[in-house]
C-alpha cells in the first residue's frame, strides 16, 4: 500500500514562497516518476510540475513555469515544490501523484498517476 503525505501548505500573501513536501512510503519511491496537480473552487483538478524518476527530468504547466520549482530527494522519500511569487491565482488543494509505470520521466496527465495523497491547501491573498 503506497501512501503519500503533503505538508507545507498555508495562508500567505501575494509574492510570498512556500515550499510543500511529500513524504512517501510503501512502494520504491526512487523507481518511480512523480507529480504534483492542483484543484481550485469549482475547477477541474490541473497538473502543475511532474519529475522524473531519478529526478533529472522536470515538466511544468505553463502558469507555474519560471515561479515553481519540482524537486526530489529519492533517500529521503521525499518530493517538494518550491513555489515563489505566489499569485491568488495559485490558490488551490494541492496533491502529490506516483505515475504507475516506473522509470518514466513525469507526465502531465492524469489517468498515468496511481497513487494520490489527500491533497493540502494553499491560499494566496492579494
Amino acid at each position: 500500500q503506497v501512501r503519500l503525505v503533503e505538508s507545507g501548505g498555508g495562508s500567505v500573501q501575494a509574492g510570498a514562497s512556500l515550499r510543500l513536501s511529500c513524504a512517501a512510503s510503501g512502494r520504491t519511491f526512487s523507481s518511480f516518476a512523480m507529480g504534483w496537480f492542483r484543484q481550485a473552487p469549482e475547477k477541474d483538478r490541473e497538473f502543475v510540475a511532474a519529475i522524473s524518476w531519478g529526478g533529472v527530468t522536470t515538466h511544468y504547466s505553463d502558469s507555474v513555469k519560471g515561479r515553481f520549482t519540482i524537486s526530489r530527494d529519492n533517500p529521503k522519500r521525499t518530493l517538494y515544490l518550491q513555489m515563489n511569487s505566489l499569485k491568488p491565482e495559485d490558490t488551490a488543494i494541492y496533491y502529490c501523484a506516483t505515475e504507475a509505470a516506473p522509470l518514466g520521466v513525469g507526465s502531465p496527465l492524469q489517468r498515468n498517476y496511481d497513487y494520490w495523497g489527500q491533497g493540502i491547501q494553499v491560499t494566496v491573498s492579494s
